[in-house]
């Protein structure tokens, strides 16, 4: 399985980026994607995650209501939208996927990918 993201950037508080994760090689039909992000020294933290097939969607307290996840199944991919960005959501953004939501949404998930970076000023 590899995931690969790509839309990270730089941009201005404020602004607005767009990432995306595709998925090739996952045969499963039932299976959640998510993003978490991380700084150095800090603890990788989970931003948003959906079930692929319900659309159930969840999100950490920080960015509600200016980040969205949404995903495409037919292409396999996964977006986060982030709206209204502050500096503190600076971080490398990686994309995960597992069978298992409950493992995903501990941060257990088994397929990570290389991440992108996002740096806002």
């Amino acid at each position: 399985v590899q995931l690969v993201e790509s839309g990270g950037g730089s941009v201005e508080a404020g602004g607005s980026l767009t990432l995306s994760c595709t998925a090739s090689g996952y045969s499963g039909t039932a299976y959640c994607m998510g993003w978490f992000r991380q700084t150095p020294g800090k603890e990788r933290e989970g931003v948003a995650s959906i079930i692929f097939g319900s659309g159930q969607t969840f999100y950490a307290d920080s960015v509600k209501g200016r980040f969205t996840v949404s995903q495409d199944s037919a292409k396999n991919t996964l977006y986060l939208q982030m709206n209204s960005l502050k500096p503190e959501d600076t971080a490398m953004y990686y994309c995960a996927l597992d069978r298992l939501c409950v493992e995903l949404l501990r941060g257990r998930a088994e397929y990570w990918g290389q991440g992108t970076q996002v740096t806002v000023s």
